[in-house]
C-alpha cells in the first residue's frame, strides 16, 4: 500500500475584515488561529480550499 501524500499547511494571515467563506474555509481546513499547522491529505478538494484562501496560508509539502 502507497503511503498518502500529505500538506502541511500554517495560517499566516488573519481572517479579520475578509469574506465570510473564506473565514468558513479557513475552519474547514482547521485552522482559526494564526500559526496554526495542520497536517492534511493532499487531495483535490483540500488543494481547492488552500487556493481560496492561499493569501493566508502557507503550504508545505
Amino acid at each position: 500500500m502507497a503511503k498518502k501524500k500529505t500538506l502541511k499547511v500554517t495560517q499566516v494571515g488573519s481572517p479579520i475584515r475578509r469574506e465570510k467563506s473564506q473565514r468558513a474555509t479557513l475552519v474547514g481546513l482547521g485552522l482559526n488561529k494564526l500559526n496554526r499547522s495542520r497536517e492534511l491529505e493532499d487531495t483535490p478538494a483540500v488543494r481547492g480550499m488552500i487556493a481560496k484562501v492561499a493569501h493566508m496560508v502557507r503550504v508545505e509539502e
